[in-house]
Parts: structure tokens; C-alpha cells; sequence
């Protein structure tokens, strides 16, 4: 099977691709076409703007595909930035841009109540008409600052309890295991190999 990963975003690909890496099947990305599409987020949703990417990139390619959208909801914000995670600070923004952002809105909010939470919503189009989606949720608190090194989105800002680490402290193996995006590819897999299997029985 050939399983085509529907964003431009290194990062995700990087992440994704490690959680696939041991399924019998091909991983392809933008790398591997010309003129590669960059499907509108217009949805309302993350389930909606997942399927919509998931479809584009499926009728695009003529191949199953698989997107994720993400965000990152606030409980002191209403949810925000949420469905504008991506995009909060403005259009064509860098990371530090949405964190600095997220850190002056929470500027003066006491510790107990910065919780937050990631939620992914995973989106696997096997043709433009036939689409699955599973989610995956991970809670935490917003720091006060932002922290140096590694992690992408709002890793460096987003504190785990769980591990007593933000998730730009953990190995991508670590953050893997706990992540929303993580969770909701172990979803993920199981429609994948769930659809080998249907296809082994098939033949």
C-alpha cells in the first residue's frame, strides 16, 4: 500500500513518518510530486479541515492519504487558539510568533488556571469518497516562558504533567507515546492495518 502524507509541514512529517515506520506500506510526501497541492483550511473544525486535506491531496495523487489537523485549546483563551493555532499570531507566522502571542494574552493568569490541551484529529481519505477520522487529546498547563532548543508548534510552551516535561524536552520517541498527534496516529494504524489485512483477505 502507498500512503501519501497530505501537509507541507516537515515537522509533522518527521513525526508521522517514525509512528508508520514499521507498517508494511509506502510513505510518500510532497517530496515525491510535482506541483504538490496546498489544500485551503477553510473548515470550522479540526476534523473538517483534516478531511478536507485528507480528500484534496487523495483525488490529487489517486492514492490514499493521510492528514492531520491540530490545535491547541486554551481554557483561559475560550479554547484558543484552536482551529487558528497555526496561523494565531497572523498569516505566514513562525512558530515563536504564535508563542509569543499565547504568552502575552496569558500574561498575569495564575498557574491553576493556564491548563490546556492538544487535540489532533487524524483523517485518512482511501479514495475522495471514502474517509475515516480518529483524535487524540493530551492535557497540560502553558508556561510562563518560552523554552530554547527543539520542538515545533507550541511544544516549548506546553508543559506535561505527566512526564513533568514541556514537549520540546522529549525525544521524539517520548513525545510520540503521549502526543494528541501520537494518539490519534495509534488510531491511525489500526484503520491502516486493518485495511491490509481486508485487502490480504481479499485476494
Amino acid at each position: 500500500m502507498q500512503l501519501v502524507l497530505a501537509t507541507n509541514n516537515k515537522d509533522k512529517i518527521r513525526e508521522i513518518k517514525q509512528l508508520l515506520d514499521d507498517l508494511p506500506i509506502t510513505v510518500l510526501t510532497r517530496d515525491d510530486f510535482l506541483d504538490f497541492p496546498d489544500p485551503e483550511e477553510t473548515g470550522t473544525t479540526l476534523e473538517e479541515n483534516a478531511i478536507l486535506k485528507a480528500r484534496a491531496i487523495s483525488e490529487f495523487c489517486n492514492l490514499p492519504a493521510l492528514a492531520d489537523d491540530s490545535g491547541l485549546e486554551v481554557d483561559a483563551l475560550d479554547g484558543a487558539p484552536g482551529v487558528f493555532s497555526s496561523r494565531y499570531a497572523g498569516p505566514d507566522v513562525t512558530y515563536e510568533d504564535n508563542n509569543r502571542k499565547l504568552i502575552e494574552e496569558l500574561r498575569g493568569v495564575s498557574e491553576d488556571k493556564r491548563t490546556a490541551r492538544f487535540r489532533c484529529v487524524v483523517a485518512i481519505a482511501w479514495n475522495p469518497n471514502d474517509t475515516q477520522t480518529v483524535d487524540g487529546n493530551a492535557d497540560g498547563f502553558i508556561t510562563e516562558d518560552i523554552a530554547e532548543g527543539h520542538g515545533f508548534g507550541y511544544d516549548p510552551v506546553f508543559y506535561y504533567p505527566p512526564k513533568q516535561k514541556r514537549f520540546s524536552e522529549m525525544t521524539l520517541e517520548e513525545k510520540n507515546g503521549v502526543s494528541h498527534r501520537g494518539l490519534a496516529l495509534q488510531e491511525a494504524r489500526t484503520l491502516i492495518i486493518d485495511r491490509l489485512n481486508a485487502a490480504k483477505k481479499g485476494h
